[in-house]
């Protein structure tokens, strides 16, 4: 199992920032984490390109 990634991200809701663990075991997740700040839903996607390299994106969960 590799270890966990930490990634720093703003908030789409009160745009504070913080830092979230990211598990690299798969290349493409979404799933929904809540705000350590305010509480909102964020969906997070990850995606790890063939050079093992992670992107993390957040967006509000009424975001299409």
């Amino acid at each position: 199992m590799e270890a966990l990634h930490e990634h720093a991200i703003d908030c789409p809701y009160c745009g504070e920032p913080m830092t979230i663990l990211v598990d690299p075991s798969e290349p493409q997740q979404e799933y929904i984490e809540d705000c350590q700040i305010c509480c909102q839903p964020m969906v997070v996607s990850v995606q790890q390109d063939w050079q093992g390299d992670i992107e993390v994106s957040v967006r509000s969960e009424n975001d299409a």
